[in-house]
């Protein structure tokens, strides 16, 4: 398909890109290694052309398989990686175990180790995963704005952090994207950050964007959550808890007959609210499933209408959402403004 394209900071992507954290890292147990690959060859065939990992998804594991894959297309592809929150242990240079670690030598000792998986010479946008209240955001920006100048990256992103730190950290260097969670279910950019970002000319990159597969029904009953494995990131949310899910439910079927309405899918119609919200949003939906990478993408032509926009508003928000999105130590480690 030929997908739209926005701009994210200096570059031009498609509307969509990938998230590449589920192929690795997070809900449950990972795929076998041949269908990581194949998902992301398809998301190549398919015009994908901005792809999103860290050097914490899959302890390096992402960033191997994209090195592995995208190589070939390097010069066709933005490539999206993160720093400071690893699980890199040795020399000394990072701190042993999973820590958020803003320090320069770690943000540096961290580029190295991602540049090599790639298998690139530079990294078009690196973002400081999490802001590390231990080190002045300005140190972390600063070490970065070091690897622009050492040809190392191209641009600077900051995740999950609020609107001042966002200031803060763009007095330093300028900062081309801030990527934090935001869908229908998760509202809280449109607290104060995103207006900050089209302040400041950042682009805004939208993690999660249908609600960890809620919006798209890959949990349709508290039975789906109950069999989710141990290690899968959402077993801990709130919002997943039998209280707040079963109030959460509640909203699935007035979502779906929307869908249906348009004769789209529940996903597109949320990524497609996403789309809607202004040129600079880039949602990065992630998946295991090439039929869901596809279905995802046919977002991008799905239309909404004004009524409809305020019918999904009106159904799916802060007031009707039960829950945090996080639990307790989750919320600790971001710095984003919260209604919660």
């Amino acid at each position: 398909m030929n997908m739209p394209q926005r701009t994210l900071g200096p570059f031009r992507v498609g509307a969509i890109g990938l998230g590449c954290m589920n192929i690795c890292h997070a809900y449950g147990v990972p795929p076998p290694r041949e269908q990581a690959i194949g998902l992301l060859r398809a998301a190549l065939d398919a015009g994908v052309t901005h792809f999103d990992s860290a050097a914490l998804y899959g302890f390096g594991a992402s960033e191997t398989l994209l090195g592995e894959v995208l190589g070939p297309r390097r010069q066709h592809i933005t490539l999206a990686s993160k720093c400071g929150m690893t699980v890199e242990a040795g020399d000394g240079s990072v701190r042993p175990g999973r820590v958020i670690d803003g320090r320069p030598e770690a943000l540096r000792a961290t580029c190295e180790g991602s540049l090599r998986r790639l298998r690139t010479d530079v990294i078009d946008l690196y973002y400081l995963h999490r802001w590390d209240r231990q080190v002045p955001i300005e140190d972390s920006v600063g070490a970065l704005a070091d690897l622009v100048r050492a040809g190392k990256i191209r641009a600077i992103g900051l995740s999950e952090v609020s609107a001042a730190t966002l200031r803060r950290a763009h007095a330093v260097h300028p900062i081309a994207a801030l990527q934090t969670e935001y869908s229908l279910w998760t509202r809280n950019p449109e607290i104060a950050v995103l207006a900050a970002c089209r302040e400041l000319g950042v682009s805004f990159v939208a993690f999660s964007p249908v609600a960890r597969g809620f919006l798209a029904g890959a949990l349709p009953d508290q039975a789906a959550v109950d069999a989710l494995p141990d290690k899968d990131l959402r077993r801990p949310m709130p919002r997943f808890a039998p209280a707040h899910f079963a109030r959460n439910l509640r909203l699935l079927d007035g979502f779906r007959a929307i869908a249906t309405e348009l004769g789209c899918t529940p996903a597109q119609l949320a990524l497609a609210w996403l789309l809607h919200q202004g040129e600079d949003i880039l949602p990065i939906p992630g998946t295991r499933s090439v039929a869901h990478l596809h279905d995802n993408l046919g977002a991008a032509t799905v239309r909404l209408s004004p009524a409809t926009r305020a019918r999904l508003d009106a159904l799916i928000n802060p007031a009707t959402v039960s829950g945090h999105r996080y639990a307790e130590q989750a919320r600790r480690e971001v710095d984003t403004e919260d209604s919660a």
